[in-house]
């Protein structure tokens, strides 16, 4: 006798992506965003980073030697000092994407 094999329907790269992205919008934790909708935390890292491709554009903000003007102090919502004494100001409409990669190239 042949037992039935119940096969799952595997997601693909679009539905990640949107998993993704639905988790960024919903202000939660990683954890507690796979173990409500029944995914594997590693399934979810594995994707997330192999979706973050050096392929896609990444939009970086114009960048200014010397003093900063005052009106552009104001428009940042956040600024980071970094050891070289550069500074990255950060807006309110920032895409967390790009953020994420910026500071990932900052690590580097």
């Amino acid at each position: 006798m042949a037992e039935a094999v119940e096969k799952r329907a595997t997601p693909k790269p679009e539905q990640w992506q949107e998993r993704i992205i639905e988790h960024e919008r919903s202000g939660m934790s990683v954890r507690g965003f796979c173990k409500t909708r029944g995914i594997a935390e590693h399934l979810f890292f594995y994707w997330r980073k192999r979706l973050r491709s050096p392929k896609q554009p990444v939009r970086f903000a114009l960048i200014e030697k010397g003093a900063a003007p005052s009106d552009s102090m104001e428009a940042a919502t956040l600024e980071l000092v970094l050891a070289t004494g550069e500074r990255l100001r950060i807006s309110k409409g920032v895409d967390s994407g790009t953020l994420r990669t910026v500071l990932e190239a900052l690590r580097a």
